[in-house]
């Protein structure tokens, strides 16, 4: 058994996976909050589905062109070739989040992108059940572990009644709205935290968390053309739909692959430490959403000063009790248990547990004696001239936004992108 498992009761290896979780966590925060950007297009007529269907595209080009620039296509091919139980789980997760992410959509037009991230962030409250129920999360965890968890949680709930409370004392144009805006973020973050039932499963199987999503993207690409074409009035009114928003397809694109960037690190730290800890620190992007609405876009402009206090006191609440639950670090009992549930899914798949443990423990067993293949340069050349060709047909958004905040988030972003890119280089290449 690797020195570094999971099962460790103590000593660095153990701390070294929990910290790199919680970088993963971190990362995926600032990349999820920057994904979202490009949804404020709805604001000005664009349909919600086909902002979701855009970014789900662009979704689906990331999710074959990282994992083929990381690892490589025949990795994953080996590793789903292993794991082939898991690959309708990555389908079905796809779907979830698909439908998850079209009402977020709504949820921004309703009620702004500052006020509906906090809401959809209560799958964190999701993932927390279903991390217990099924997958011996905080079982064997002592007092002071459960009080972090527990009172993260609570916070969360206390700073979503701040915005909503401060969402009610909204102007009456789009108070009218605001129910609706609120219970679409709600119905998301319910998906959101079930969809990481799916995630867990996956790496507690030793599965990459990139073939994951290289099989996920399948699932929300077919999902959100469905929707598309049934809620969109079928094929012919989607293509011109498609076609009299193209100058917008590329920011919808651009968001996608953002989003692909922080769904890879939430994956990461899923396997690290956890989505009853993980998820809930990358519902960090709360705070990026909140700059983004509110610097970029002034989202905050004209409310009076107790609802902007009121946003942001809910705001910060929420991320405390997140954090709180994600440094609350598995003790050595509650990895145990954590083992049972790895060697519960090896049983009942027939999974070499050796293998499993090695993945699970950040090593990277599929990599022996695989190879890269010629094609993967044609698959990444095909991705860019596609950015490319996009970006010839882009149209700077009629949208009032603030250029100088927006490059200074965006800086911040690829800042914590190349130092939590590198920690999970050198300690597990990307494993």
């Amino acid at each position: 058994m690797s020195a570094m498992s999971p099962g460790r009761t103590s000593g660095k290896p153990v701390r070294s996976l929990h910290g790199l979780g919680v970088i993963s966590g971190l990362a995926a925060g600032a990349w999820l909050g920057m994904a979202e950007a490009p949804t404020k297009l709805v604001s000005i007529g664009i349909s919600p589905f086909l902002i979701s269907l855009g970014m789900v595209a662009g979704v689906f080009i990331a999710r074959w062109t990282l994992p083929t620039l990381l690892k490589g296509t025949n990795y994953v091919f080996r590793d789903l070739g292993e794991k082939p139980h898991l690959i309708v789980w990555a389908i079905l997760a796809g779907a979830l989040w698909a439908v998850a992410n079209t009402l977020t959509v709504f949820a921004i037009r309703d009620v702004g992108l500052s006020i509906a991230f906090p809401f959809w962030n209560t799958n964190s409250l999701v993932g927390l059940f279903w991390g217990w129920l099924f997958f011996n999360e905080l079982r064997g965890a002592g007092m002071g572990q459960r009080a972090k968890v527990l009172g993260g949680a609570l916070a969360i709930v206390v700073g979503a009644c701040l915005l909503a409370y401060a969402t009610s004392q909204h102007s009456s144009g789009v108070s009218e709205r605001a129910a609706g805006g609120i219970l679409a973020a709600l119905g998301a973050g319910l998906l959101w935290g079930t969809m990481y039932i799916p995630y867990r499963k996956a790496y507690l199987s030793g599965m990459n968390p990139l073939s994951f999503v290289t099989v996920f993207t399948f699932g929300e690409l077919a999902t959100m053309t469905a929707l598309s074409l049934l809620f969109g009035g079928g094929f012919a009114p989607l293509v011109q739909s498609i076609r009299s928003a193209q100058g917008a397809i590329f920011w919808l694109f651009l968001g996608g692959f953002c989003w692909v960037i922080g769904d890879i690190f939430q994956q990461y730290a899923a396997k690290y430490i956890g989505i009853g800890r993980g998820i809930p620190l990358s519902n960090t992007n709360q705070l990026w959403g909140l700059a983004w609405g509110a610097l970029v876009f002034a989202e905050l402009g004209g409310r009076g000063s107790a609802s902007q206090a009121l946003i942001i006191a809910g705001s910060l609440i929420m991320i405390g009790g997140a954090v709180a639950i994600s440094l609350a670090e598995a003790p050595a009992l509650e990895r145990n248990a954590w083992q049972d549930a790895m060697a519960r899914e090896c049983a009942r798949y027939s999974l070499d547990r050796a293998r499993v443990q090695a993945a699970v423990s950040g090593e990277d067993p599929v990599s022996q004696g695989t190879r890269r293949s010629w094609w993967e340069a044609v698959i990444i050349l095909a991705a860019v001239g596609i950015f490319i060709w996009l970006a010839t047909l882009a149209e700077r958004p009629p949208l009032v936004m603030n250029s100088h905040w927006g490059w200074l988030l965006g800086v911040a972003s690829l800042a914590i992108l190349a130092v939590a890119a590198s920690m999970l280089w050198r300690r597990t290449r990307f494993s």
